[in-house]
């Protein structure tokens, strides 16, 4: 049986979650300067299979404007490279004797409102997961027998002020992720 207490601890893990999963959405967003989580998403056709960069190469940032790769196997470089271009980063890699350097350009100013719209979109993603696993809590303690209707709407106050908490850090995020962006 679920309890009060089960619920809003279930809703707590569920806004946490999705604010962690916007927080690795975020760090996959190019802003000016190199960091080595900007190549997290990008998949290498390896060994038969897609796997992510950092399971095939070693992933540096040796300065502010250039990322390198060094692969494992270095029979792998070629396809690195190409993983590393198809991706949608906007990203121009150069191999240079088994080490695939990855210069990172200046944003225009285009690009940057590019980048801030991506951002506040995949927040919004976030929001919605928050508020999902809102709803969903007060549904279900809203159907739990046994309990006063004073404890009900207690907990449905708590589940709201959680849902708040929760998504302030979203907004604490994406107002650090576009300072960086806009960062010139």
């Amino acid at each position: 049986m679920n309890t009060i207490a089960d619920l809003t601890k279930h809703a707590k893990e569920s806004m946490a979650k999705a604010v962690d999963a916007t927080r690795r959405e975020f760090s996959g967003i190019r802003s000016g300067k190199a960091t080595t989580s900007l190549l997290d998403l990008v998949r290498v056709e390896a060994y038969g299979a897609e796997v992510p960069l950092n399971q095939v190469g070693m992933v540096s940032a040796p300065e502010a404007r250039l990322l390198t790769v060094q692969p494992f196997d270095k029979s792998l470089a070629p396809a690195i490279e190409k993983a590393i271009r198809d991706s949608d980063l906007g990203l121009n890699p150069a191999n240079q004797g088994g080490l695939i350097r990855v210069p990172i350009p200046a944003l225009n100013e285009e690009r940057r409102r590019e980048m801030v719209k991506l951002v506040h979109k995949l927040a919004e993603e976030g929001r919605v997961a928050v508020r999902h696993a809102r709803g969903e809590t007060i549904h279900k303690i809203k159907k739990l027998d046994k309990i006063s209707e004073d404890d009900k709407t207690r907990a449905e106050k708590d589940v709201q002020k959680m849902t708040d908490e929760h998504i302030k850090q979203i907004d604490q995020l994406i107002a650090a992720k576009e300072a960086e962006i806009l960062e010139v």
